[in-house]
């Protein structure tokens, strides 16, 4: 498997200073938190596109996706979503990633089917532009939809190749289900994997890879036993919690031990 980190653990942290971290530290990727107050978004000009593309290939490092929050299962019109969405796949695009992270974000008020067919009807729209762009969508299990068995009720009814599913482990966790039974669902549509730890269920403030209470041993050994090749990311949500000890300094050993439980899982 291929090691990455998200920049919502470096807030505002500028493309070269990312990539000096993820060359020093020996990750193979990055993924970039798409967001106005970061230093890429698509908000992006043609310009500033090539060069973010240009750094990233002259390091050797992937653009593993754009981190965006387009919210599929939001109430509304579907126009702004997907012109949202459309916007993430055009920069996603330019910049040679093959991922683009969506959210559920349904109204907890409204009935479930509704707001899953919402989801669905508006990837099933994204993905003739996704097809076209050469780009994935992926539906992070999230918010309404945490567990693997939630997301599928709009992944299936979408069956499309270019919309999948981003497994955030700590939210199946929190939604009650078991890394095989996450795996199990989500296997048909798995883009890739964010990794992270937590103290407890109550106190979700980052922290080391292996410190916390999430089974990051039994998802690593589940993508092992079924031969799973792809992503693991993690995703240190500093951003969200200032007091949280800073990425930097954390990447060398988290790396570490990714690499060691990917050992003993082989």
């Amino acid at each position: 498997m291929k090691l990455a980190f998200s920049t919502l653990g470096v807030p505002g942290l500028p493309v070269p200073e990312v990539l000096a971290l993820a060359t020093a530290h020996g990750y193979h990727g990055v993924e970039l938190r798409a967001h106005p107050e970061e230093p890429v978004h698509p908000g992006l000009g043609p310009a500033d596109r090539a060069d973010v593309a240009a750094a990233f290939k002259a390091t050797g490092v992937e653009v593993l996706g754009l981190a965006g929050y387009a919210k599929v299962a939001a109430p509304g019109d579907d126009q702004p979503v997907l012109d949202e969405i459309r916007g993430l796949l055009e920069l996603a695009h330019d910049l040679g990633a093959p991922f683009v992270r969506v959210f559920p974000g349904a109204d907890p008020d409204l009935p479930r089917a509704e707001s899953d067919a919402t989801a669905a009807r508006r990837l099933g729209t994204a993905a003739e532009d996704a097809s076209a762009l050469g780009v994935r969508i992926l539906l992070e299990t999230h918010d309404s939809h945490r567990t693997g068995a939630d997301a599928i009720r709009v992944l299936g009814p979408v069956g499309h190749r270019q919309i999948g599913a981003l497994w955030d482990v700590m939210h199946t966790w929190l939604g009650g289900e078991q890394p095989q039974e996450s795996y199990a669902a989500l296997s048909p549509y798995l883009g890739y994997v964010q990794v992270k730890d937590i103290a407890s269920a109550d106190d979700t403030t980052p922290l080391p890879l292996g410190a916390g209470v999430l089974p990051l041993t039994e998802c690593v050994d589940v993508l092992c036993r079924h031969g799973w090749d792809g992503w693991l990311c993690w995703e240190y949500e500093k951003r969200w919690y200032e007091t949280a000890a800073p990425l930097p300094e954390l990447l060398g050993a988290g790396r570490e031990h990714l690499v060691r439980l990917l050992n003993e899982a082989a």
